[in-house]
């Protein structure tokens, strides 16, 4: 069995929720055994939907780490999830990529470009394999997009800045040569 850790802002949050069944999921139908086995929150209480890290550890069945470098010890891979508070990577990344454990860090990667190389740096320096990606970039539904000439992407979330990753991801999914032009608008 390959045991996945959560590290998170706070456990119960869309992502956190979600990620455990489809992981359940994708190892049945890859055959492989994958589960999510540990979790840890520097927040007791979500303010997503006011669930404890321990009724959300009961909720999955996962076990609830004192600190991230119990997770980190204990597990085989690594999430670094934290979707809506992207601005915590940082101080996270610190602990988990010098464990050398393949890592996931959730959208948003990073705050800006400079967090983002301070992250990579760390990574490199503790030799762990990580990578970051919205799962829109993977849906079987662009299978059916053939040669596109113009490519307009449309998509909604809680704000632009934590869900805009999304329809960039979609392009670039999409766009079979480079772009000539792009226009990002927020309506309403």
């Amino acid at each position: 069995m390959k045991k996945i850790g959560f590290v998170d802002f706070y456990i119960s949050e869309w992502h956190a929720n979600n990620y455990p069944k489809w992981i359940a999921e994708v190892s049945e139908k890859l055959g492989e055994d994958f589960v999510v086995s540990y979790a840890w929150a520097e927040l007791d209480v979500s303010p997503y939907d006011g669930r404890t890290t321990d009724e959300w550890c009961e909720a999955f069945g996962v076990e609830r780490c004192a600190t991230i470098a119990e997770v980190c010890e204990k597990s085989d891979f690594v999430i670094l999830l934290s979707p809506s508070n992207p601005e915590k990577h940082l101080g996270y990344a610190k602990e988990v990529l010098k464990c050398g454990k393949r890592t996931y860090i959730d959208k948003t990667f990073a705050p800006n470009q400079e967090i983002a190389k301070e992250i990579f740096a760390i990574g490199k320096e503790g030799n762990t394999p990580f990578f970051s990606s919205s799962a829109l970039r993977f849906c079987n539904e662009y299978d059916q997009i053939v040669n596109p000439t113009t490519l307009e992407i449309r998509g909604g979330g809680f704000t632009m800045e934590e869900y805009i990753i999304h329809q960039i991801e979609m392009l670039v999914r999409n766009a079979k040569t480079p772009a000539v032009s792009a226009r990002v608008e927020q309506i309403g």
